[in-house]
């Protein structure tokens, strides 16, 4: 029984020894990536949604999915009958109260204050006559007292047609003004039935049909670049420090399997977004892959800093704590640099003579 208990001994300490024999390895001096992970999707360039900027049901549908529009086509037409009418009564008034339409008015003004001038140059020549009368001792002071009065009341009278004349013009002016105003904001009114496009680019969704009603809360279509795309990324708030514009990238996706594109980030969003705690970055290709479509999943790495020549280990040789097993069974300190899914760097501690093995997790 003795015997059998050193054999399985002896077995497993033989399989210790030869498991750490077959793991010894020297640090290396390699190329070293230190990078940032984020995930995000494709959008196109400009990529917006389309709202509609009244409510109503849709009467005509000019686009489909997939076509090619430009700035400012009509993509749908609303329903408008009632706006169509309120713009109808507003162009009426606008004509009613112009200066035009009321042109009998203002000469019939025009004709009393001329009028009243005749009356008031009359009433001052007879008043001039009395005054010389009275002077020649003929006549009497009542005679002269009543033609004072007279030329007084016929320019009140002339002062009044005058007013009256000026209030009209005055009155006219602000009514047709006004009413142009109300037209103008009917017609634009109008246009908020038609819904166009905001950009030269290609119609990716549209959410109703012909017949649907609309309102302005929803999306009823994205529209966006017909041939650039970025990409939105979304990074961890622990990493947002480290990413800068300029930065170099490398970009999969799912669409395009096994291969690797390069990217360049070129803005960074500084509102962190408080439910996922990450923030957004924006990134173009360098050179872009020749089919894309917006919302396609990516994933990326972010390059931080690049080493040439640095010493690095594997990442799985390095125990908690950032210390190494050497050949003779001792744990030693060391100090870390960059780090990479698979390496990383190690600036001192040990050097590329000494021999570590990998520890039994």
């Amino acid at each position: 029984m003795k015997y059998s208990i050193f054999i399985i001994i002896g077995l497993i300490a033989s399989a210790y020894s030869c498991n750490t024999k077959s793991t010894f390895i020297s640090p290396t001096v390699e190329k070293i990536t230190n990078t940032v992970y984020a995930s995000g999707t494709i959008k196109s360039k400009d990529q917006y949604q389309v709202y509609s900027k009244a409510n109503g049901i849709i009467k005509d549908l000019h686009v489909k999915e997939g076509d090619l529009v430009t700035k400012g086509q009509v993509l749908m037409i609303l329903s408008n009958e009632a706006q169509a009418l309120s713009y109808e009564n507003a162009k009426l008034l606008a004509d009613y109260s112009s200066t035009i339409s009321n042109k009998e008015k203002i000469q019939q003004a025009q004709t009393e204050m001329e009028v009243a001038k005749l009356k008031v140059n009359n009433e001052a020549s007879l008043l001039d006559r009395q005054k010389k009368l009275w002077a020649q001792e003929i006549g009497t002071k009542n005679e002269l007292d009543q033609r004072e009065l007279a030329y007084q009341t016929a320019l009140s009278v002339y002062d009044a047609s005058k007013l009256k004349y000026n209030d009209l013009q005055k009155q006219l002016k602000f009514q047709t003004q006004q009413t142009q105003k109300t037209a103008a904001i009917s017609s634009l009114n109008m246009n908020d039935y038609l819904i166009k496009s905001e950009l030269n680019g290609k119609v990716y969704s549209i959410a109703k049909e012909k017949g649907e009603m609309v309102n302005m809360q929803s999306s009823i279509a994205v529209i966006g670049d017909a041939k650039e795309f970025i990409i939105e990324l979304q990074v961890d708030e622990y990493d947002i420090s480290k990413i800068k514009s300029g930065q170099k990238l490398f970009i999969s996706m799912d669409s395009y399997k096994g291969q690797a594109f390069e990217g360049i980030v070129h803005k960074v969003y500084p509102l962190m977004n408080e439910k996922s705690k990450s923030f957004k970055v924006e990134a173009s290709f360098t050179k872009q892959p020749e089919n894309l479509y917006p919302n396609l999943s990516v994933e990326a790495n972010i390059i931080i800093e690049v080493k040439e020549k640095a010493l690095t280990i594997p990442r799985n040789y390095l125990l908690v704590g950032d210390s190494v097993l050497t050949a003779d069974h001792k744990k030693i300190k060391v100090v870390t640099g960059l780090m990479d899914y698979d390496k990383v760097e190690i600036i001192s501690g040990i050097t590329d003579k000494d021999k570590i093995y990998k520890p039994i997790r």
